[in-house]
Formats: structure tokens, C-alpha cells, sequence
């Protein structure tokens, strides 16, 4: 055979092939577009649809303010009232808006400048990354029923795992019957391993096997679910100081104790905040499910009161939707005109 026949033959052979691959590529693409989309990182940009509920209830309020030549008594109200209801706190609200109009802002286009800034100032510079000392390096997740607590810990897994880190995940929740399988089902989604004991076993005795397990394994990082507790029940938040006294002789240490807020409770979760503090020293918040409430003023009145940062928020169901705190982002998020 003619050598330029078998040459246009090859030709024609590679371009079916590659058409294949193509078209074989085009619906896989098209067949899993929600998945895709689901675990984006949302953007500074898309915070301000995720916050829209807080961000509406504030702008409403403020629209005239900030729209005026003049401020008046009664807008300088308003300000403080948009911001009480956000759940910034009342002594803050007042606070916050005794700084802006000491700074004389001759018009609501300079009161919205000051707020801004003296939000963020109220939100301060603090360490808001997560906290992994030791090896393994021991986070331990308390909180109370409802709050999103199992379902932070595996998205902060997930974050962990897409650097690179080991992690082993303990499920010390050991007295609600489906709280083993929803972690292990997260562990299996996220591809991390999962240590539990027997319903009804000591919370601290599976800690101390999950640290155990995460060394033999070589792992980086073990992160610990404890079960739901009310922070008022005083049994409870001893039990729990028992399993921070167990990974810290096992582990030599805490990196983080992290405390998992509902957002939609507003200011309810500051006293929930101050119990599990006093009870077992928390380092770190999460707020979870700002995208479900007007209440996002809540990380403020957090921070103000009891001198804990927040380090992650949540705004979505999504893997990713568990996203780092940023001030700046928040606070322009909330009063984006």
C-alpha cells in the first residue's frame, strides 16, 4: 500500500480517537457540574450574597443614614438600633457609634467610612489561624447539640487534608447513638480515618485512642468531636474537662479547643461561649450558619465580650462553605451598599 495512503489513514484514525476523547470528556464534565460548583471556595464577592439576610436587615435600616447631607439625632438611633439588632450587642452598638460621631463625619458617606473602621478595630488583629502544635497536633470541637459541630469538624478536615495533612478524626460522642455513623460517613466522604469506641464508652478514653492511632499512623493532626452538651449541665462540662485532661497528658497539649456557635441563636450563644470557656479554656469560634440569619453581628459581640477569636464562619452547606474569618471581608460584606 501506497505509503501516503497509510499516512491519511493514521491521520483519520488520530482524529476519531481524539474526537472520542473529547466528547467522552464533554459529559463527563456536564454530568457532575453541582459537585463542582458545591465545593468552590466562595469569594470576597459571593461573602456579601452568603451574609445578604444580615446585610439586608442593616442596609434597610441604614439606607437614609448613610444616604443624608446631615446626620441627626435621631439617625445617629437608627445607626445604634441597626446595629442592636444584628446582634452586635448593645454596649458595643453604643460604643461603636459614640467612636463614629466623635469623629464628626459631615455626612452619611463619611459616618459609613467610620463605621467600617472602627468595626474592624472592634474586631481587632488577632491570630485567627488554626493552631497545630505538637504531634500529633490535638483539636478538640465542644459545643452544644444542633450547632453544626460533627459537620465542621469534617469540612475542617477536608481544608486540612487539601494541604497535605494527615488527619485522624476520634468520636468521642459516645452517647448519641447516630453520631459514631455521621462522623464516619463524613470520615468516608472526606477520606480520613475515624476512631470511636463502644455506645456509651468514656468520651476520654477515645481521645486517648485516637491520639494513639494518629501516631502509629504517622498522622499530622487529630481532630476530636465530643458530644453535644448543654452548658449549663454541670456533669457534663466536668466530663469534658476530663477528655481536655487526657489529650493533654497523652498529646502534650491542646493546639486548639474550638467551640462551635450557632449563628441564628445570637446573643444566647455568648453565654453558652462563657460556660465552655471558664469549663475548658476554648482558643478559637466558629459560627456556623450565617447564611440562615440577620444575626451575623453576633461574631462583634463574641469577640468584644470574651476575648476569643473566631476563626472560621460558616455560610453554606457546601465542603467549602467552612471558610476562614477575615474582618476586613466580613465587615464589608455586611454594609456592602
Amino acid at each position: 500500500m501506497d505509503t501516503s495512503v497509510l499516512f491519511a489513514i493514521a491521520i483519520v484514525v488520530l482524529l476519531l480517537v481524539g474526537a472520542f476523547v473529547l466528547v467522552r470528556s464533554r459529559r463527563q464534565d456536564s454530568s457532575e457540574p453541582e459537585a463542582r460548583a458545591e465545593d468552590r471556595r466562595p469569594s470576597a464577592e459571593s461573602l456579601r450574597q452568603r451574609l445578604s439576610k444580615s446585610r439586608s436587615a442593616i442596609s434597610q435600616s441604614l439606607s437614609g443614614v448613610f444616604g443624608s447631607a446631615q446626620l441627626s439625632d435621631e439617625q445617629w438611633e437608627e445607626l445604634e438600633d441597626a446595629l442592636i439588632t444584628a446582634d452586635v450587642g448593645p454596649a458595643a452598638a453604643s460604643e461603636i457609634v459614640g467612636s463614629v460621631r466623635a469623629l464628626r463625619p459631615t455626612d452619611g458617606a463619611e459616618a459609613r467610612e467610620g463605621l467600617i473602621n472602627e468595626l474592624e478595630a472592634a474586631l481587632g488583629d488577632r491570630d485567627r489561624l488554626l493552631r497545630l502544635v505538637g504531634s500529633p497536633a490535638v483539636v478538640l470541637v465542644v459545643g452544644v447539640n444542633g450547632s453544626g459541630k460533627t459537620t465542621s469538624i469534617a469540612k475542617i478536615a477536608n481544608g486540612l487534608v487539601e494541604q497535605d495533612q494527615a488527619v485522624v478524626l476520634g468520636a468521642a460522642d459516645t452517647f448519641r447513638a447516630a453520631a459514631d455513623a455521621q462522623l464516619r460517613e463524613w470520615g468516608g466522604r472526606v477520606g480520613v480515618p475515624v476512631i470511636s469506641g463502644a455506645e456509651g464508652a468514656d468520651p476520654a478514653s477515645v481521645a486517648h485512642d485516637a491520639v494513639t492511632a494518629a501516631r502509629a499512623d504517622g498522622a499530622n493532626v487529630v481532630i476530636v468531636d465530643t458530644a453535644g452538651r448543654l452548658h449549663s449541665k454541670k456533669n457534663l462540662m466536668d466530663e469534658l474537662g476530663k477528655v481536655v485532661r487526657v489529650l493533654e497528658r497523652e498529646a502534650s497539649g491542646i493546639g486548639e479547643i474550638l467551640l462551635v456557635l450557632d449563628g441564628t441563636t445570637g446573643q444566647n450563644g455568648i453565654a453558652q461561649a462563657k460556660e465552655f470557656s471558664d469549663a475548658v479554656g476554648v482558643t478559637g469560634i466558629v459560627l456556623t450558619k450565617l447564611d440562615g440569619t440577620s444575626r451575623g453581628g453576633i461574631a462583634i459581640a463574641v469577640e468584644r465580650d470574651l476575648d476569643i477569636p473566631v476563626k472560621f464562619i460558616g455560610v453554606g452547606e457546601g465542603m467549602h462553605d467552612l471558610i476562614p474569618f477575615v474582618p476586613q471581608d466580613f465587615v464589608e460584606a455586611l454594609l456592602a451598599q
